[in-house]
């Protein structure tokens, strides 16, 4: 991996960070409260990434020919099996349990919350458990 691309990924990691905090997504009080339907607000911070999401998604590969690191733009097929609606259902309750999920965990340590190491410690058993079960 060359610098420029290390450098990329850590701007874009950091600019997520901060977008994290910024919208209170590293506060697990702040999660429980909008999962049980008594904030709204993280719906607004949603549907904005889902936006812009939607956006990028239509038109960078009209704007660009290639991405910048790569020689052409991925195509992932998408699968609805058992294991994905598993995992799925699997994350959903561990989010519902404790309010945190991979990227606010790991935002919030950077923001000093080491309350979210038992959160990152449940991510990374269950990860670990995953390739036991399902080897790459």
């Amino acid at each position: 991996m060359r610098v420029s691309q290390i450098a990329s990924v850590g701007l874009a990691g950091v600019l997520f960070g901060f977008g994290l905090a910024l919208a209170t997504m590293i506060q697990p009080q702040v999660v429980l409260s909008f999962l049980s339907f008594q904030d709204w607000g993280l719906m607004l911070v949603m549907g904005g990434a889902m936006g812009l999401t939607l956006l990028a998604y239509q038109l960078l590969p009209r704007w660009r020919t290639k991405p910048l690191f790569e020689r052409s733009f991925g195509h992932h097929v998408a699968t609805l099996d058992r294991d994905t609606v598993l995992g799925a259902a699997i994350f959903g309750v561990g989010w519902g349990l404790c309010g945190v999920c991979p990227g606010p965990a790991i935002a919030g340590l950077g923001a000093g919350s080491a309350d979210l190491l038992w959160a990152l410690a449940g991510i990374a058993t269950g990860a670990w458990l995953h390739g036991v079960r399902r080897p790459a």
